[in-house]
């Protein structure tokens, strides 16, 4: 086991959530403002880590990075995450004129120049850099579902579309790794929706190449999955050989720990919205509910189910943290 891992597992009462936008309240800044400045990225990395007990600082999952990079269209506004209003190509047979674009394209420079900040003034806790997964970003530089359409019609163009994807993400991760970054988080949720044997075919192999081409004896990588159909993936998902998996509210998380081998940790899997929509004795009792369920497999450690929104309360992720430092205490 990789030493960060070893010492993330040693030291459950610190967690890992996917924690990063409601930084902004924090900094008193607009998502916009956050997304668009690497200086203020770095800032509500480090200022989460001073407020919270946090076993790692990570950085926006915005799902949207490397598909503007690529050139699709995205929706920005104040205080919304950014999303992907159109893909770069209207047919699949189009996928031979596609372009890997460079790294540093779009945001991406920004996002990889904020982890750089980030590990010069975040000194105690390693830094992770999050990224998207291969066939959801193909999802997003065709369209959804059509791409699905096409995994039955077209497979041969899909796979073209997705080693472009896994080029991309396999230079951007480096570019991360080249900064400082100590690990990554790969978000792949589109392949929640495919079948077992689909995701098999379009998800899993090339989850698996790209983590072959950045993972090295100090580099951290965690798969993060919140697909409604996880559960019935692992065998594949097992296969990735990520050190770390991180499910969704969705996934039966119990499930996925009698599955996958003890060696690796699982992480999971508090519903993120009830950070919003909750009152801090409803968050602490749903964190305490997971903790028993699952707190007798060694490798489990609590965690959001996925990212937490922008305008989630802060009264309620602390809630979060008290009651994690408490059931680990």
């Amino acid at each position: 086991m990789k030493t960060i891992v070893q010492n993330i597992i040693e030291n459950k009462n610190k967690t890992v959530p996917i924690l990063s936008f409601p930084s902004t309240k924090l900094l008193s800044i607009s998502v916009n403002d956050l997304i668009s400045s690497a200086d203020n990225q770095a800032k509500g990395m480090k200022a989460i880590a001073e407020r919270c007990s946090i076993g790692a600082s990570l950085n926006m999952m915005d799902l949207s990075v490397e598909a503007e990079a690529f050139g699709a269209k995205i929706h920005f506004s104040e205080n919304e995450i950014p999303t992907v209003i159109g893909g770069i190509i209207d047919d699949i047979e189009d996928v031979s004129r596609i372009a890997v674009p460079q790294t540093g394209a779009g945001r991406t420079g920004i996002f990889i120049d904020g982890v750089k900040i980030a590990k010069d003034i975040i000194a105690d806790i390693p830094v992770f850099c999050g990224v998207i997964g291969p066939y959801s970003l193909a999802s997003r530089l065709f369209d959804m579902t059509e791409l699905m359409y096409a995994c039955y019609d077209s497979p041969d163009e899909v796979k073209i579309l997705l080693e472009k994807a896994a080029e991309f993400i396999i230079n951007y991760i480096n570019a991360f790794k080249a900064v400082g970054a100590d690990g990554v988080i790969m978000a792949e949720p589109a392949a929640g929706m495919l079948s077992p044997t689909f995701a098999d075919e379009f998800s899993v192999p090339f989850v698996k190449r790209i983590f072959d081409a950045v993972n090295s004896d100090v580099f951290v990588l965690c798969y993060h999955n919140c697909g409604n159909y996880v559960a019935d993936m692992l065998e594949g998902i097992s296969t990735v050989g990520a050190d770390i998996y991180h499910f969704g509210n969705a996934v039966d998380i119990k499930k996925a720990l009698d599955f996958l081998p003890n060696d690796r940790i699982v992480m999971g899997n508090v519903d993120p919205l009830l950070l919003r929509t909750g009152t801090p004795e409803c968050v602490s009792a749903e964190v305490e509910r997971i903790f028993n369920e699952c707190s007798s497999y060694p490798n489990f450690m609590i965690s959001t189910g996925c990212d937490v929104p922008a305008d989630a309360k802060w009264e309620n992720i602390d809630a979060y943290f008290k009651k994690v430092n408490e059931l680990y205490a």
